[in-house]
């Protein structure tokens, strides 16, 4: 996952900063992997949401997927 999502850094300008990788191990129960992302504003964030090579990684990987959490905020 780490591998492919990587990738869209390189076809999505509208990234500002992407962070992805696997839990260290620290405390017991979080989720097993991680993605932030950064954006100037919200339409950035849809232009990355509908892409249709974001969305083919995704599809791709929901199978083995157990459990997703998602938030979007401002700061």
């Amino acid at each position: 996952m780490t591998a492919e999502l990587s990738r869209l850094p390189r076809l999505l300008p509208v990234l500002r900063a992407y962070h992805i990788g696997a839990d260290l191990g620290v405390n017991e129960g979080n989720f097993e992997w991680a993605a932030m992302a950064d954006f100037d504003d919200l339409e950035g964030y849809l232009t990355y949401r509908d892409n249709p090579e974001h969305r083919a990684i995704i599809a791709s990987f929901r199978p083995i997927v157990a459990e997703r959490a998602a938030i979007q905020y401002e700061y």
